[in-house]
């Protein structure tokens, strides 16, 4: 296996394209060197943006796409439709072995439906999941789905929780990660009937470190490493922990330059207020890996800038650095041998 991570950025895709993915794959290569960037969109456009940069040419390429997936289409006929897209033609780049990761802050809908038919999944997989890293008192958890699969099943859970364990040791390097299901209370009778249909089946998990329910008041302080649930709680999950953490900076910075005493105030503490409010930085921790898929796609913020694209890209080459794929197929085969 290749020492380079060679990496399909979608170049058209999110509110800030063509800019800030240009400046962002270039960002991430100066940090990087054993990484190559594919940048898949329109040429031109593409090549106008890069004029503006001096860096390692034989570290990015331009694959020219003629269309764009835009956010308000439907994502099957956008896949179906849109052959020559920046999102179909980078991710069959990663499905024809051309790329081992395909990035984009485009159409969450395309990239989900795309990941699924064009990528393909790991033999085994049921659902997979979206995996976001969000920001904790202890550190950083992982928050499963957080925006693929809104109605899931007991056994999407229980695979959701295998997956995320891997990811957490491997890529975050977390040993024996912890892994916790959402509920609405601690005790193990509480909960809808999903929770309580996977309770018992994560509790019987040897491979896992299953520390039982997880309130959402509860993940803040980073009570486990693994948070699982459906996309549907999942996701209500990361927008409310994104809309109040971008509320409390606002209002942290508004009081600090109310007065003439809380500014001087803020020049003395400025250094250590700025290292803390950067852990609550969702740009700091990259995109959210689709896990169980045949080859890596990752989904960005659509309002991702530079910072944010280029995490993401060097995310990648930790991810396969440390097998992650090779990893989920061994422990989903593995469980498909027990269950015969």
């Amino acid at each position: 296996m290749s020492d380079i991570t060679n990496i399909a950025l979608d170049a058209m895709g999110g509110d800030n394209a063509p800019a800030e993915m240009v400046k962002g794959a270039v960002d991430a290569i100066q940090k990087e060197p054993a990484m190559k960037v594919f940048l898949v969109g329109r040429e031109e456009v593409i090549e106008k943006e890069l004029a503006r940069y001096q860096y390692n040419r034989s570290q990015i390429e331009i694959i020219h796409a003629s269309e764009v997936i835009e956010t308000a289409e439907p994502p099957v006929n956008a896949i179906r439709k849109k052959k020559d897209s920046s999102i179909v033609v980078g991710m069959k780049m990663v499905k024809e072995g051309k790329a081992d990761a395909f990035v984009s802050a485009g159409s969450s809908g395309a990239i989900l439906v795309g990941g699924q038919v064009l990528v393909g999944r790991i033999k085994g997989v049921e659902r997979p999941p979206l995996a976001s890293l969000i920001p904790t008192k202890k550190g950083v958890s992982l928050l499963l789905d957080c925006g693929a699969n809104v109605d899931a099943r007991a056994s999407h859970l229980v695979q959701f929780a295998k997956m995320g364990s891997i990811y957490m040791e491997h890529v975050v390097g977390v040993k024996n990660p912890s892994v916790g299901i959402v509920n609405i209370g601690a005790e193990e009778e509480k909960g809808n009937a999903l929770v309580k249909e996977t309770f018992p089946l994560l509790k019987e998990l040897k491979d896992i470190h299953f520390t039982g329910s997880v309130e959402a008041r509860e993940i803040p302080h980073g009570q486990t490493d693994v948070v699982v649930c459906e996309a549907f709680s999942g996701n209500i999950i990361l927008k409310l922990y994104e809309g109040v953490g971008a509320v409390l900076i606002s209002k942290v910075k508004e009081g600090l330059m109310s007065t003439l005493r809380s500014k001087i105030g803020a020049l003395l503490i400025k250094p250590a207020l700025k290292a803390t409010l950067k852990t609550f930085d969702a740009s700091e921790y990259g995109g959210a890996p689709l896990l169980g898929l045949n080859g890596l796609v990752v989904k960005t913020h659509g309002s991702a800038k530079a910072k944010e694209v280029s995490n993401t890209l060097i995310q990648c080459v930790t991810f396969k650095r440390q097998k992650i794929n090779e990893k989920i197929r061994e422990c989903i085969q593995t469980d498909a041998v027990s269950a015969e």
